[in-house]
């Protein structure tokens, strides 16, 4: 590998929160941190320069769907992912299980890989690990994730542990078929709710020494209360001098329990998906925008944000502008609320490196609404 590291630069002295700088060929991040997704090589209503000023460092897209629609020779023409979408910043693509995995009525897994019909045309598609790392490799992302195969929630012991143990197979796959040195290829914890397979998914993945380690099949459905478990029983086993992200988790809460058991890379679509639906996230608190109380509400959405939205505009505006269903309202949204996750994610880097994680966000650890913040507001509920 060229020019990846991972440095740690504090750890908490109660928790195994970590505060370190991820190194890429296209740039640092400073970790723990959020990561914007741009699926189809765009985060959602905003442009490249709008999601530079959220504070966002990495950026993921989605290889199932990049394939599916423009193709990845399309992206290669254009100079390569970076260049085609206009971000020069790092970026990371996911490997396509987690698509085929929701796409159960559509789709057959063998050994070999996965059969499935395109939703976009009908198209018969065959994805293998191969292939998965092909396309991947000729979008040009600088973080590259292995195959694997999700297993759902709830799903029987022998179902995930056959998934589990194909997932270590294919990862051997992805391997030989890597062929760029420019770019890491992390594999995948699975194991569903069965920690001692992900205990041993993890201590088995630990010993090839890759670039960094995920932590996958989460998010699908479990309690939050079973996240906690898997991550805590699997972070720890991964090396620490190596990048550990959790896939799909970007919640207040799931983030601040992820970081205390060592977690340093989060990605989710809640802040954009919430956004095109009129949905801010104010001080941990999810806002709906067309509730009455905002018509006359002149304030800003934060006074305390940096963001364009919170400097520019007032609430009245903003619910304005989502009960006319105008474009800017979704744009003003999601860059709020991509630099409002990222300054929780900063905030929380800054804790531990003065060693005050604790003391700042322990009572995100505590339970399902993060009481200890102060009553649950008039607002809306917490995120």
């Amino acid at each position: 590998m060229t020019n990846f590291s991972f440095e740690c630069l504090a750890s908490c002295s109660q928790t195994k929160a970590r505060a370190g700088i991820f190194f890429t060929p296209h740039g640092v991040v400073e970790t723990p941190r959020f990561m914007p997704v741009g699926t189809l090589a765009n985060v959602k209503t905003i442009t490249p320069a709008q999601l530079k000023d959220t504070g966002a460092q990495m950026v993921l897209s989605n290889t199932y769907h990049l394939h599916l629609q423009p193709g990845e020779a399309i992206v290669a023409g254009g100079g390569g992912l970076h260049k085609f979408m206009g971000w020069n910043g790092p970026m990371l693509t996911d490997s396509g299980g987690f698509q085929v995995f929701s796409l159960s009525e559509m789709r057959k897994i063998t050994e070999e890989g996965v059969t499935f019909r395109s939703p976009r045309d009908g198209q018969i598609i065959k994805l293998t690990p191969e292939r998965s790392i092909e396309i991947q490799n000729i979008l040009g992302a600088d973080v590259i994730m292995a195959f694997d195969e999700c297993p759902p929630y709830p799903a029987t012991r022998e179902e995930v542990e056959a998934a589990t143990d194909r997932t270590y197979r294919w990862l051997e796959r992805c391997i030989v078929a890597h062929q760029r040195s420019d770019q890491a290829l992390f594999p995948i914890v699975q194991g569903g709710v069965y920690l001692d397979l992900r205990a041993r998914a993890a201590n088995a993945l630990a010993e090839l020494d890759m670039p960094g380690y995920a932590i996958g099949g989460v998010s699908v459905g479990e309690p939050t209360e079973l996240m906690a478990q898997i991550v805590k029983t699997t972070a720890p086993l991964l090396p620490v001098n190596k990048p550990r992200y959790l896939m799909g988790v970007g919640t207040y809460r799931e983030m601040a329990i992820a970081i205390a058991s060592g977690i340093d890379l989060f990605d989710c679509v809640i802040p954009t998906r919430w956004a095109r639906h009129g949905t801010a996230i104010v001080s941990g608190e999810r806002w709906n925008l067309k509730n009455a109380k905002f018509r006359e509400d002149f304030a800003p959405l934060d006074e305390t944000c940096p963001c364009y939205a919170c400097q520019n505009f007032s609430r009245a505006y903003i619910s304005h502008l989502v009960r006319s269903q105008e474009i800017l309202a979704y744009t003003l949204l999601s860059i709020h609320n991509i630099t409002e996750l990222i300054r929780f994610t900063q905030k929380i880097r800054e804790s531990i490196l003065s060693d005050r994680f604790l003391t700042d966000f322990g009572h995100w650890l505590t339970d399902d609404k993060g009481q200890g913040a102060g009553e649950q507001g008039s607002r809306g509920e917490f995120f």
